[in-house]
């Protein structure tokens, strides 16, 4: 990898061509005693390549348990002995390390730590561009003050809240062949032009975010910062949603990736919240469907792997070598190919071809066609990937998603919103 400081990253020369930092000598020893790690998450990772890859390489069982993301909270707050990793988005991190229940990750136990991109332990994109700290900011909630700690550090410590697996910057969805116009802005999520044919992701902390994104876009609402709203904006905010379900704007509130790809791929609905993996899997499917950059940029998601604080003994030694594992290449080519983004970029473009780095994370046309994870077609060469490179997608994220200090009356004026 070439200079990432500038912004620049020089394609790997050939696929599986060697980047100079690559993680070696995992020991697969644990055949005779099997070591079974339980994975909760959300199942944006919860691929059973990923699984069967971990199994090759290190030994071990992975079982996930993939939960809607406010399930993921409360079974770390409240069953903590039920997993052996947590697969957290790091907005729900301030719901979950003041009860305790986190252990502080030992930087100095991960290989490829100064390996990681800064976004999460520096606040920057790797060529030094500050990112937006509206909403929860990874940097925000990436440490703690001393290893068990019910508290964020302000500064960076020693003690890591989780170690980020993926993150990407989230957009609008929509078909193209069914809409037959240019989608510029948010504010077109309530076009009355798509009456009926609208839908929003219905996971409060996420979903009123995306409704900030297109109020803010509508000249309806400012905002301080969107991922902190006072509840004077949130009251403003819910109304704006309100009256257009009153109008029938919406065709349906998801609140699970598959729902998403129903939708979208049926034309059931043309424009909507959507997430990247679903993008692809409609394309998937054979039916186009554009993850549409927006005038006003970007909301911006990470999710990372976390310890509960019982993890001790083997499972601990296991988890630490699970997350060497997760940084070392194989599993970031993989989800790169998901269309997400990995911790450690030139691991990953060490196991990726030329053309799969150009596509994904330059921005440039692919020479031959892009397959999936799974080695389904899903580009045609010559496509460009929506919004262009890593640069333009991550140095145009507005808002992360985020717990709010008013979190408990923005959930309940949600539901509301829901039921009216």
């Amino acid at each position: 990898v070439e200079s990432l400081e500038s912004g620049a990253v020089r394609p790997a020369a050939a696929a599986g061509a060697v980047a100079p930092y690559v993680v070696t000598g995992f020991p697969a020893v644990h055949a005779a005693d099997p070591v079974t790690l339980r994975i909760a998450g959300t199942g944006v990772n919860a691929f059973n390549e990923l699984a069967q890859k971990a199994k090759e390489d290190l030994g071990f069982n992975i079982q996930y348990i993939t939960l809607t993301s406010d399930d993921v909270v409360k079974r770390a707050v409240t069953q903590p002995n039920s997993f052996d990793m947590l697969d957290s988005e790091y907005w729900m991190l301030a719901k979950i390390v003041p009860s305790g229940n986190l252990l502080g990750m030992d930087a100095k136990k991960i290989k490829a730590y100064d390996k990681i991109v800064p976004i999460f332990t520096k606040g920057t994109l790797p060529n030094g561009k500050a990112m937006s700290r509206q909403g929860t900011a990874p940097i925000k909630v990436a440490y703690l003050e001393e290893q068990k700690s019910k508290k964020f550090a302000s500064e960076p410590s020693q003690w890591v809240t989780v170690i980020p697996t993926v993150y990407n910057a989230d957009t609008l969805g929509i078909r193209p062949d069914l809409i037959k116009r240019p989608i510029t802005t948010w504010a077109d999520l309530l076009s009355s032009e798509f009456k009926g044919k609208s839908a929003i992701l219905n996971i409060p902390s996420i979903g009123i975010m995306d409704a900030a994104m297109v109020c803010e876009a509508m000249g309806e609402v400012k905002y301080g910062d969107k991922g902190n709203m006072t509840k004077e904006e949130i009251d403003k905010t819910i109304a704006v949603l309100t009256q257009a379900k009153k109008d029938g704007q919406f065709r349906a509130f998801w609140k699970e990736f598959n729902e998403s790809v129903n939708l979208m791929a049926s034309g059931e609905v043309v424009i909507q919240s959507m997430w990247s993996p679903a993008v692809t899997a409609v394309r998937q499917r054979g039916v186009p469907c554009v993850y549409q950059p927006l005038k006003e940029g970007y909301r911006a998601w990470a999710s990372g792997l976390g310890l509960p604080s019982h993890l001790s003994g083997k499972q601990l030694d296991a988890a630490y070598e699970f997350i060497n594992w997760y940084l070392s290449g194989w599993a970031g080519a993989f989800l790169n190919r998901q269309g997400y983004y990995t911790a450690v970029l030139e691991t990953a473009q060490a196991n990726m071809s030329a053309n799969e780095w150009n596509y994904w994370m330059e921005g440039k046309p692919a020479a031959e066609a892009i397959v999936s994870p799974t080695g389904q077609k899903i580009e045609d060469p010559g496509a460009v990937r929506d919004g262009g490179s890593y640069w333009d997608r991550m140095g145009n994220v507005t808002v992360w998603n985020a717990v709010m200090d008013e979190d408990r009356y923005m959930v309940r004026k949600w539901n509301e919103f829901i039921a009216a």
